[in-house]
């Protein structure tokens, strides 16, 4: 994307807004995968930071421990989120022709959802 087509598009906020719903729409097809234990639990989540799936070997549930089996569903999810964001950047990136980040977006996705990454 051009500097001219980023102020073409501010003066038309119609164009703001279907290119803001392309993003929402592409930035939903994205999945990750995160793990932890070597990968004894996988998370996938979608772009939109839904849990799609969460997948724990038999053999890390020990009730004797249940901490250690939150620990390692916090690591993947955590591994998984941070792949989303960089999927998220990396779109957002490509989208602005290599003018760089948006700024304010810092880690978080312009796209809603407000994620909170440090528990399940």
């Amino acid at each position: 994307m051009e500097l001219s087509d980023l102020m073409n598009m501010l003066k038309n906020p119609q164009a703001i807004q279907a290119k803001a719903e392309e993003l929402r729409r592409k930035t939903a097809t994205i999945r990750a995968t995160g793990q932890a234990g070597g990968g004894m639990v996988k998370i996938i989540l979608s772009g939109e930071m839904e849990l799609l799936e969460c997948v724990i070997a038999p053999e890390v549930i020990d009730p004797a421990e249940p901490s250690f089996l939150g620990d390692l569903v916090r690591a993947a999810h955590n591994d998984a989120a941070a792949k989303v964001q960089d999927a998220i950047r990396q779109q957002l990136s490509d989208e602005m022709g290599g003018m760089g980040a948006l700024p304010g977006f810092g880690g978080v996705s312009p796209f809603g959802g407000g994620a909170s990454f440090g528990a399940c």
